[in-house]
């Protein structure tokens, strides 16, 4: 036998030994799951990119006791940054992605085909995977303003938020119930940054966001001292309270935008993350396992502040339509645990 044939034999013999040593994880294909948030500067972006990469474990990484992530198996997070509540729905509903965050006002609409879903069939295939932290209408004028009270917007220039948005629905919602109307505004629509990039100049009045607290470009404004946050109560929110039952008081707690900021009055919503019925029920118990695991707590609590409201103890919080069976068979799980 020459050299050369030798030498291909002791290869085709190495090939088996070879593949046998190579780790399983590199041949194994990648899962994604896509997730909706909003813009860069609201609280759904940075939150999204925390949970994101909290339940990813790509092909290949170290296992979590390794010292590796602790996500699902094979599975990748993409982050979707986009216009809010109803986009992210709208999205799920086109199959653009697999998964969003959400107003429970907005989940609401559309799954029993109401509101800004009115004129389309009821989402009735909208499932929940968990609810995350109240959300806090948040009325933001400039500092150098004389406005005081919901009342006094009437003439002045207000953003609303963007087309999309749960925002926008909530802000239309409660200037309609003061008797304002956005007529009796001049109506802005754009994103909370460029809204308090305006403010800052001097040339937007006021803004409305729903967000988890603090909000970057909310907190931005108030420690350069351009802006503060009008306190929200009286009975054109008793109006929208007694209207909508996903709608509660949450006050913006004492010292969220500074040692010095006194509790203020308002109210809110819960934000939930949302997927479709369709979506794997092996997968979304996967994810939502991973959710509530050691070490996305140590994530939740040393990334955003919103982070830390993000509870077990709270996950079923607000929710108004059915849990995905992946939900629901984890959340069973973890309370059968927590009895052990």
């Amino acid at each position: 036998m020459t050299t050369l044939a030798r030498l291909s034999v002791a290869l085709l013999l190495l090939v088996p030994l070879l593949s046998a040593s190579l780790p399983a994880a590199s041949a194994q294909e990648p899962k994604f799951f896509r997730i909706g948030t909003g813009g860069v500067n609201g609280t759904y972006y940075p939150i999204g990119s925390i949970i994101g990469n909290a339940i990813s474990n790509p092909p290949g990484s170290r296992a979590c006791e390794a010292g590796g992530s602790c996500g699902v198996p094979g599975l990748i997070g993409i982050v979707v940054s986009s216009n809010g509540s109803v986009a992210n729905i709208e999205a799920m509903e086109r199959g653009e992605i697999d998964s969003g965050f959400a107003q429970s006002d907005v989940i609401h609409a559309a799954y029993t085909g109401t509101g800004a879903f009115a004129d389309r069939a009821p989402m009735t295939d909208l499932r929940v995977i968990a609810s995350l932290y109240a959300e806090h209408m948040q009325l933001v004028v400039g500092e150098d303003t004389a406005i005081t009270t919901l009342a006094e917007l009437a003439g002045h220039r207000v953003s609303l938020d963007e087309p999309g948005s749960g925002t926008l629905l909530l802000s239309t919602g409660l200037l309609n119930a003061a008797g304002i109307g956005t007529g009796g505004v001049i109506a802005e629509y754009m994103k909370p940054g460029p809204a308090a990039s305006l403010m800052s100049r001097g040339e937007l009045d006021a803004f409305f966001i729903v967000a988890g607290v603090p909000t970057n470009a909310v907190a931005d404004l108030m420690r350069a001292g351009k802006a503060r946050i009008v306190p929200l109560s009286g009975p054109a929110v008793e109006t929208l309270l007694a209207r909508h039952e996903f709608l509660s008081r949450v006050p913006i707690p004492a010292g969220i935008y500074g040692s010095d900021q006194k509790e203020i009055d308002t109210f809110g919503v819960t934000a939930q993350w949302v997927t479709t019925a369709k979506a794997s029920e092996d997968l979304v118990y996967a994810v939502c396992k991973a959710l509530w695991n050691d070490a996305t707590r140590t994530l939740l609590d040393g990334g955003h502040p919103g982070g830390r409201q993000i509870r077990l103890t709270s996950a079923l919080d607000g929710v108004n339509v059915p849990l995905h069976a992946g939900a629901e068979r984890c959340y069973a799980d973890l309370e059968k645990a927590e009895k052990n």
